[in-house]
């Protein structure tokens, strides 16, 4: 899918921040552990991608009840729900200088649209060398979900079906959607919020500005 909207500045996609804490020593010292001096960007990419995506559990597939939400918590506790695997993801990718922001889908909860819906976050990616940004899925992979790194086709955790109601939200977002910090800071068992409180939209901002 194309992001078609940004809702701030290009350099808003690099800045550390609360929650994409990527100045924290933790991940500092992780990232020189993961990426050799010299690496160019898509293998370092790549590298972050894989490494959140394998590495860090998804809290419900784990069955983990703690809620995680900055980036620099997800990397200590070693695992997170989408949306704080994703900020974990943008904070890696920041830190090495690539702009990297979060983009959101509304999917069923369980399959069908009977069974409610909720909201799912994976990242964006901005590639210089082709002037143009992916977005990579790094939920964790599992039966049935078999998302990948690829610069030409998207390989994501989960297909959107429109015809019953799910979306795909064009916004690419400099930081995580209030309501998703909301969220999670309104939590502290992350299998129940996970289960019975997740949104089920996204309420967009007034102002959007064109994609690069």
């Amino acid at each position: 899918m194309m992001l078609t909207r940004m809702n701030a500045p290009m350099d808003s996609y690099l800045q550390p921040s609360i929650w994409l804490d990527y100045d924290h020593p933790l991940i500092q010292q992780t990232l020189h552990q993961l990426v050799p001096v010299g690496s160019d960007e898509i293998r370092t990419i790549e590298v972050l991608y894989t490494f959140v995506r394998d590495k860090i559990q998804h809290s419900y597939d784990a069955q983990l009840n703690q809620v995680t939400i900055s980036a620099s918590d997800t990397l200590r506790e070693e695992h997170g729900i989408c949306y704080a695997k994703s900020h974990l993801l943008a904070a890696m990718l920041r830190a090495c200088g690539i702009p990297s922001g979060l983009s959101y889908q509304r999917l069923t909860l369980y399959e069908t649209a009977q069974s409610g819906f909720c909201i799912h976050a994976l990242n964006t990616v901005y590639i210089r060398q082709l002037d143009t940004w992916i977005r990579l899925d790094a939920r964790g992979n599992k039966p049935g979900v078999d998302a990948r790194f690829s610069l030409e086709t998207e390989h994501l955790a989960f297909p959107v079906r429109q015809d019953i109601g799910e979306v795909d939200y064009d916004v690419n977002f400099s930081e995580p959607h209030p309501i998703i910090i909301e969220t999670l800071m309104a939590h502290t068992h992350s299998i129940r919020m996970y289960e019975r409180h997740l949104p089920d939209s996204l309420p967009l901002p007034e102002s959007i500005l064109p994609k690069k």
